[in-house]
């Protein structure tokens, strides 16, 4: 036999073996998704890299670990939340636990460096205007109502603190959740991912969204909602540990009288706040990545057009889009740089 025919003999014996490597080499990772509906909005957690069968069990644990925080933290259903709650209206200290103790003083901590206005000590005004509903119906407090929460001045600095036991200075104090639990939430995500050694992973809780690795050779690449429009606005890229929170009118909101009413609440004033569309930050780096780009936008939206930078200031904020209820987009030198705009109005 020649020795050209038992080369080409050994190749053919060896190509069955190395088909499945050249062709492994070769196949993308692929991205596999699993949605769920918690906090009121709709999730997606998306999974780079490993099995349909492991995406699915791991979108599954998160999935269970969200609907274990809505349950915890709900804001008008009964839960530990609400049992606080009770509890400060009767003057009296409520047993928590270190997960709610923990969470609540780092909302506090925010409370201070933004001059209180990010304030979930106010779930008595957002009640009043009828915001702790699923069901948002056109209505409006008397103004006799709301200056009696106002004058009240229930603030996170009133809980007080022993060990995991909670009390409130001021019987005022009712606190809601929603505009920081879906951060925390994030954070649990990515710790559960992260655990699992998921090569990368993209949550994202009703646009609030956290980035973990990244997916093949380029980064997560997610879009930012038009609050006037179905379409989205602007395009971002999301690297490993960086978080895009949005605040926005155009979800949770009535009309009345030709006026828009968000369930964004100014706590100085009582009223909802009618200047601003939308917030969007990004928030990068440690442990709590999710909790600020959530919690930080807040403060933002509430300062409006006018007192915004100086708030992204205080707060050291560097990335961040204010669009206005005008349409005028601004933002950040720091954000456009990061900004692929499609066809940003203004």
């Amino acid at each position: 036999m020649s020795k050209s025919r038992a080369f080409f003999l050994a190749w053919l014996l060896l190509l069955p073996l190395l088909l499945p490597l050249l062709f492994g080499c070769s196949r993308k990772a692929s991205i596999h998704h699993v949605q769920g509906h918690v906090f009121g909005t709709q999730v997606k957690i998306s999974i780079y890299g490993d099995s349909e069968q492991r995406a699915q069990a791991l979108g599954a644990q998160v999935l269970k670990e969200f609907d274990r925080l809505h349950h915890k933290f709900h804001a008008w259903q009964p839960s530990q939340l609400t049992a606080l709650n009770d509890s400060i209206a009767r003057g009296e200290v409520f047993q928590a636990d270190e997960e709610m103790v923990s969470l609540l003083k780092s909302a506090a901590v925010l409370a201070g460096q933004s001059d209180h206005t990010f304030n979930p000590a106010i779930g008595g005004l957002i009640r009043l205007w009828g915001f702790q509903s699923s069901d948002i119906t056109a209505q409006g407090p008397r103004a006799a109502e709301i200056k009696r929460w106002v004058d009240a001045d229930p603030r996170m600095s009133d809980l007080v603190f022993d060990g995991t036991r909670i009390s409130s200075r001021n019987k005022a104090v009712m606190l809601d959740l929603g505009g920081y639990a879906k951060g925390y939430a994030l954070d649990r995500a990515a710790q559960i991912l992260r655990a699992a050694h998921v090569k990368a992973a993209l949550v994202n809780i009703g646009g609030n969204i956290l980035a973990i690795g990244q997916p093949g050779e380029r980064p997560w690449k997610v879009g930012i909602r038009d609050p006037r429009g179905e379409g989205t606005i602007a395009s971002v890229e999301l690297h490993d540990n960086e978080a895009v929170g949005t605040s926005g009118d155009y979800q949770r909101y009535f009309m009345k009288d030709g006026k828009r009413h968000p369930h964004i609440i100014d706590p100085r004033t009582g009223q909802t706040v009618d200047l601003v569309a939308s917030v969007t930050i990004i928030a990068s780096g440690g442990q709590d990545v999710g909790l600020r780009s959530d919690g930080n936008s807040k403060p933002l939206f509430i300062a409006g057009p006018q007192h915004w930078q100086q708030m992204a200031d205080r707060l050291g904020l560097k990335e961040v889009m204010l669009i206005d209820a005008k349409r005028n987009v601004v933002m950040t030198p720091a954000m456009r740089e990061r900004m692929a705009t499609k066809g940003a109005p203004g």
